[in-house]
């Protein structure tokens, strides 16, 4: 019984010294092998004019380096393509490690491109030490500003230098940015209509069904929670902008700008009768086709009937 343990022990001793059942490898020819084997596959990747980043990641001089890799230890490319995935807060965290990789300017350039897609001050010639940090604060700070005062924000934006006093790049710079309040994005609008009339220009519904075309019109510029002049604004302003982007398609269905404004407001009464749980008896598609027919008499059945379809798989055009 005794000598039985005592074989046992001295078998797991011997595994962990290197020895096998079969034959032993000591533990010292075990490192020569594997060191050999990355002297080879670091003589390969070098040959091939690369750094060995394998043999960077796995080497390490003790267990408390086994933790996520020091960036300055890589290559510059590689280090900004990780810390381009961070956000703004964890990039500042991440400077408090790494500074002259963290701080680099084209990481804060993204960040500024890939949160406010338009900026007048991307197109002019930027000062000696300008930084893109620093635009960040700025870009960030007036955000804030204008989801508070709609006004005050943009004129935060001027007095910057950030945007020029043009309708058109105030338009391109709300087009291209998802951090205002659309609330506030709504009434600025409304009171400024050479702003809306150079947003709407800005969409390109080309090839694109009609409710779809509504819904992403929507999703850019909110519509009232009530029906009056602002809405009547918006859709005849989508009218025009549809037909404009589909010559074609109004010619082959005889469409017009009066006839397609028809159809949104048939689309958004339509969205509110299927999608609000208030409608007890909701709209069939032959009513749907009879009413609207009966107020554009051109519009082919079939075309009225896809509309139908279209709301009742998809949803509201204005949710």
């Amino acid at each position: 019984m005794g000598q039985g343990l005592w074989r046992v022990a001295r078998n797991q001793q011997l595994q962990q010294q290197g020895y096998s059942g079969q034959g032993y490898l000591t533990r010292e020819h075990g490192r020569r092998l594997a060191t050999s084997g990355v002297s080879s596959t670091s003589q390969r990747k070098q040959t091939q004019g690369g750094i060995d980043i394998y043999h960077l990641l796995k080497t390490r001089k003790s267990k408390e380096q086994e933790g996520f890799i020091n960036l300055e230890m890589l290559p510059p490319e590689l280090s900004f393509t990780i810390l381009s995935y961070l956000n703004a807060t964890d990039l500042c965290l991440a400077s408090c490690v790494w500074q002259d990789l963290a701080n680099d300017e084209l990481l804060w350039q993204g960040l500024c491109k890939s949160t406010w897609g338009h900026c007048s001050i991307y197109n002019k010639d930027l000062p000696l030490g300008f930084s893109f940090r620093k635009l960040y604060m700025e870009l960030d700070e007036g955000s804030l500003t204008f989801n508070a005062n709609p006004d005050e924000g943009v004129n935060y934006f001027m007095s910057k230098g950030i945007l020029d006093d043009s309708p058109k790049e105030i338009a391109k710079f709300i087009f291209c940015t998802r951090t205002l309040n659309w609330k506030k994005l709504r009434i600025y609008l409304d009171e400024r209509r050479d702003v809306l009339d150079d947003l709407v220009t800005l969409h390109n519904f080309r090839n694109q069904f009609l409710p779809n075309a509504l819904r992403e019109f929507f999703r850019h510029i909110h519509a009232p929670e009530e029906r009056g002049e602002y809405l009547e604004t918006l859709i005849t302003k989508f009218s025009h902008r549809f037909c404009a982007c589909n010559p074609d398609l109004m010619r082959e269905l005889g469409l017009s700008p009066d006839a397609v404004y028809v159809l949104c407001y048939s689309l958004i009464l339509l969205s509110i009768d299927l999608t609000s749980p208030h409608v007890k008896n909701k709209m069939s598609k032959r009513e749907f086709i009879r009413n609207t027919r009966r107020a554009a008499q051109n519009i082919s059945e079939d075309f009225v009937g896809h509309l139908y379809d279209n709301i009742y798989l998809i949803g509201h055009v204005a949710a």
